[in-house]
């Protein structure tokens, strides 16, 4: 049975190449990434802001404070996590996306996938030469 991919706009490598293509899973893979920076510092500024009210605020409103500080945290936390795991990720994937036979970049199709190791076999388009991508 195939797995889910991890969420509705970041599929797996293989899904995403057979879907839209090299290019576009890439564009996805970065857009997705660098929204999940942008989560990360309206956490940052949200952070920010309660610290600043909370010396002011009542007893009732410093445990609406404190509650609201530690989701806020832990939100920017995991974005920042997906935001670092997405781009890295991207990047290398990228970086094995040229043809070791004839040069060419990002013009292959998938052969076929290990769902264990998550690998990737690929075939050049242009010259058919075959090699795998993967962590």
């Amino acid at each position: 049975m195939e797995s889910p991919p991890r969420n509705y706009l970041n599929h797996r490598l293989a899904d995403g190449v057979r879907r839209f293509g090299f290019r576009k899973w890439y564009e996805r893979e970065l857009l997705s990434s660098h929204a999940h920076m942008v989560l990360t510092l309206l956490c940052a500024i949200s952070l920010m802001a309660i610290m600043e009210v909370f010396h002011d605020a009542g007893r009732d409103a410093k445990l609406l404070d404190a509650t609201l500080f530690v989701i806020s945290a832990v939100v920017g936390c995991r974005a920042l996590r997906r935001y670092l795991y997405l781009l890295t990720h991207a990047e290398l994937v990228a970086k094995q996306a040229q043809c070791g036979s004839c040069g060419t970049y990002a013009r292959f199709e998938v052969v076929g996938e290990n769902q264990h190791d998550g690998r990737t076999a690929v075939c050049c388009r242009q010259c058919r030469h075959q090699w795998t991508i993967g962590p």
